[in-house]
């Protein structure tokens, strides 16, 4: 065969699986709209999204975790209304944090998950999709609603709040994770001011706090469900500049996010 046929051929497989690749990236999807704060930036004066965002890099932000996503070798986008059957369709991982109550919300006037949400979500986790559901504690995020969604997975937000932290005594918000865990290494995570969870089947606990079931997984259909309730990883907690050293957020949110990826992989 002639040579320059050869690299012809050649070239165009590489680009065939070049693009092949790119398009089989997973696709996790953040909302922005049940979680819908808006701020004014100091600098433009223009409102824009903040608290568990992707482009957010204060502390409270998700920045730090989207670049988590992205070096595994993920596309990260985010999803400014509720999630649509097609929306769905295009998203290997779904995260839903901390719903807003009214007084968070932009506006004044929350977005709740309502039925519709709830089967297009359900119906889309049982066809292989990853739901990630991160609540935070009484008085700071939706629960009635939110509770409807994850009830579907044998799952309830209490409500409530654990593991509290007196200023800077960071000991008080320790969850340690022994050996044999599913998705974490045995470790030192900081997550303060938690939601506890009541789980039913399909859904199991995977971690506690003073004694409290706090994070949840169930298997569903072709499916995963991942509760928390905390959003444990933003910026503040996995940048290693606040946490003792022997607090391991940042190595806890690589490997969740590994876990993760591993799941959805059914998709």
């Amino acid at each position: 065969m002639n040579k320059n046929i050869v690299k012809t051929l050649a070239l165009g497989s590489l680009l065939a699986f070049g693009f092949a690749n790119a398009q089989n990236k997973p696709r996790v999807v953040l909302d922005n709209f049940f979680n819908n704060e808006k701020r004014e930036n100091k600098e433009t004066k223009a409102l824009e999204s903040w608290h568990y965002t992707w482009n957010d890099t204060t502390n409270g932000g998700f920045s730090l975790l989207g670049e988590i996503f992205r070096k595994q070798g993920a596309e990260i986008s985010t999803l400014m209304t509720a999630p649509s059957k097609k929306d769905l369709k295009n998203a290997n991982i779904y995260i839903i944090v901390d719903p807003d109550i009214d007084k968070e919300a932009y506006g004044g006037k929350a977005n709740l998950i309502d039925s519709k949400t709830i089967k297009n979500v359900v119906e889309w986790v049982k066809n292989g999709g990853v739901l990630v559901l991160m609540s935070n504690d009484n008085g700071n995020s939706e629960f009635e609603h939110f509770n409807k969604l994850a009830g579907e997975f044998g799952i309830h937000f209490n409500d409530d709040s654990y593991n509290r932290v007196q200023k800077r005594e960071f000991e008080q918000g320790k969850v340690m994770v022994p050996a044999g865990n599913e998705i974490f290494s045995e470790q030192k995570l900081y997550m303060k001011e938690v939601s506890s969870i009541d789980v039913k089947a399909p859904a199991k606990a995977i971690l506690t706090a003073e004694g409290k079931n706090i994070g949840a997984v169930a298997k569903v259909g072709k499916g995963t469900v991942f509760a928390l309730g905390d959003p444990w990883c933003y910026n503040e907690y996995i940048d290693g500049k606040k946490l003792p050293a022997d607090f391991t957020n940042y190595q806890g949110t690589e490997e969740w996010v590994k876990w993760l990826l591993k799941k959805s992989y059914n998709k």
